[in-house]
């Protein structure tokens, strides 16, 4: 049976979904090369190979095809941890802990060095700050949720959010690899046990360190 031909609609849609990733490729290669701050949309459209107006059909700013790039990076999260499921039946804490921390480690590296970048840049700019916040805040959602469902769970604070909050920056910080959280010589090894641990110990009262 022959394929019907795509039609001329189609494949505009199809040329431009090609030309909107391309954008996103690019600022993620462009990424590894210099700062967000060094980037400009004359820049990110040449390695596109898309026209500055190319660019502004498609994205407002930059910043928005920032801000795709991290809801990509959650999405991801959401799928690796089927959207924040609460403990399987027989799942440890400690065992828990360190798969959690493990799918938010996996998310980091996939969109390294975006996520890295992110975090330094959002102690001098305002909209970086705004999307990783945002993007924090939901992960701190879901894992507040999840909590609260856990039986088992013993926060060490009444202020759940609060706490989640906190842990959720220090994991955020030890896997952008902040040289505060994981030293120098960067130990990054170490420091993601000490996160587990934390997790552990602050929302189960865990004091054995996580099962291998």
């Amino acid at each position: 049976m022959t394929a019907e031909p795509s039609s001329p609609r189609e494949e505009r849609r199809s040329r431009g979904d090609r030309q909107r990733d391309a954008i996103v490729v690019a600022v993620r290669e462009l990424l590894q090369e210099r700062s967000f701050a060094d980037l400009s949309v004359s820049t990110i459209s040449e390695r596109a190979g898309v026209a500055r107006s190319g660019f502004y059909f498609y994205f407002d700013s930059k910043y928005a095809v920032l801000a795709v790039i991290v809801a990509d990076a959650m999405a991801q999260l959401a799928q690796l941890t089927h959207d924040f499921a609460p403990r399987e039946p027989g799942e440890s804490p400690s065992v828990f802990a360190k798969r959690m921390v493990g799918y938010a480690a996996a998310v980091y590296a996939s969109n390294d060095p975006i996520m890295s970048a992110c975090n330094v840049a959002r102690n001098t700019d305002a909209q970086i700050r705004e999307i990783m916040d945002d993007f924090q805040a939901s992960v701190v959602d879901k894992i507040v949720g999840l909590v609260e469902q856990d039986s088992g769970a013993r926060p060490v604070s009444d202020d759940l959010r609060a706490l989640v909050r906190t842990l959720t920056a220090v994991t955020s910080m030890t896997l952008a690899h902040d040289s505060a959280f994981v030293g120098r010589p960067a130990d990054p090894a170490a420091a993601v046990d000490i996160a587990e641990r934390l997790w552990l110990s602050a929302l189960w009262g865990g004091s054995a360190p996580p099962e291998r």
